[in-house]
């Protein structure tokens, strides 16, 4: 039914993307639940996310490399470690002050480029 599949693609949707927390995948691996062998086959169900279609809906798209790696049994016994969940939130924030930058800089050479070709043509 049309109500049932909407609201799980909308809880499966805010799952997904509660993946992007470390500190929410070392809450649950503290817990337990990436020992549960369900647990992890839902994990790999999930990875459907990774296809475009579904992907587009993601406001935070660094959940589907944590999704690509919960599917590794290593990394879910890692993540049991605060440390762990600590170091991966410091090298999110790393990579987002990193690509920000980046971002402003390309899109201050497309202006600037832009402006040439705008003064070129006149």
């Amino acid at each position: 039914d049309d109500t049932g599949n909407r609201l799980r693609f909308q809880l499966e949707l805010e799952f997904v993307q509660c993946l992007a927390n470390p500190n929410y995948l070392n809450f649950l691996a503290q817990r337990g639940y990436f020992k549960d062998k369900t647990f992890v086959n839902y994990l790999k169900y999930l990875l459907y996310w990774k296809e475009p279609e579904y992907a587009k809906y993601l406001k935070y798209p660094q959940c589907l490399h944590m999704l690509e790696l919960l599917q590794y049994e290593h990394f879910r016994k890692e993540l049991v470690n605060a440390q762990c969940a600590k170091f991966i939130d410091e090298q999110q924030i790393l990579h987002w002050q990193h690509y920000s930058r980046k971002r402003m800089r390309l899109q201050q050479a497309l202006a600037e480029q832009q402006q040439q070709n705008n003064t070129s043509v006149k």
